[in-house]
């Protein structure tokens, strides 16, 4: 593949119903591989939006979020426009690129959590959904990562403790782990992490209603959306499969 070809790729539209984390995905892969050149700028918003065919709010949050990651900056002005920074950064947790087998530890976690919603939506009780809103608003009010990531893995595990089955608690606990050494390689722009809580609000409602259907739909989606934010701002090592 040409440079020109590979370049027109990255700008082809996105069909997917994680649209904002595959563009940062998408984006943020091609600025890592050097097919969006350093010091390159990219098309207007207007433009932008209608070659991937997604909604200008959508490609805003996106490229906020690459802005916040350090990957994009933007410049005011008749001359300014959104550019690929001269040298991209390497994340703010663990250097180097993503273990091997880590699109394992994902799928691994699919299977699990996927499932273990299923039962929690049978089960769920008043008790479970007060914790995981208050892990929600903790989310909303954290200042740093950590913060954030500690009221993240209290709002999984206590779906899995909504199921009733020690077994199951113990399986999502294990994952959660596996998850947090994968995502210390990443940078965790605030835009993102707003993203990523407006799914657990999301998924709150569809357990509250106790809709199995809704629930795993929704979580599926977060946790697909979460292969693309590993995959397009991580500082190096394999391509997606």
């Amino acid at each position: 593949m040409g440079a020109d070809a590979a370049v027109a790729a990255v700008f082809e539209p996105v069909r997917t119903a994680t649209t904002f984390e595959e563009t940062v995905d998408r984006l943020g892969t091609a600025i890592r591989l050097g097919i969006l050149a350093p010091g390159s700028r990219l098309p207007s918003e207007r433009d932008l939006a209608e070659q991937l065919a997604i909604s200008r709010s959508t490609l805003r949050q996106a490229i906020t979020a690459l802005v916040e990651s350090g990957h994009l900056t933007s410049v005011r002005g008749r001359t300014g426009g959104t550019f690929v920074v001269p040298e991209p950064p390497l994340a703010e947790g663990s250097a180097g690129p993503l273990p091997e087998g880590w699109h394992e530890v994902l799928d691994v976690r699919i299977a699990v959590e996927v499932g273990i919603a299923a039962v929690a939506a049978e089960r769920i009780d008043d008790d479970a959904l007060a914790i995981m809103g208050e892990a929600v608003e903790r989310m909303d009010a954290a200042t740093e990562f950590g913060e954030y990531r500690r009221a993240d893995v209290r709002f999984h595990i206590a779906i899995a403790q909504a199921t009733g089955v020690s077994r199951l608690v113990a399986l999502a606990t294990e994952v959660q782990a596996e998850v947090t050494e994968l995502i210390a390689h990443i940078a965790h722009p605030p835009q993102v992490l707003r993203h990523s809580n407006a799914d657990h609000r999301r998924l709150i409602d569809a357990l509250a209603r106790r809709d199995a259907a809704r629930a795993t739909r929704v979580l599926r989606r977060h946790l697909d959306g979460t292969e693309h934010i590993l995959s397009g701002l991580m500082p190096g090592g394999p391509l997606p499969e």
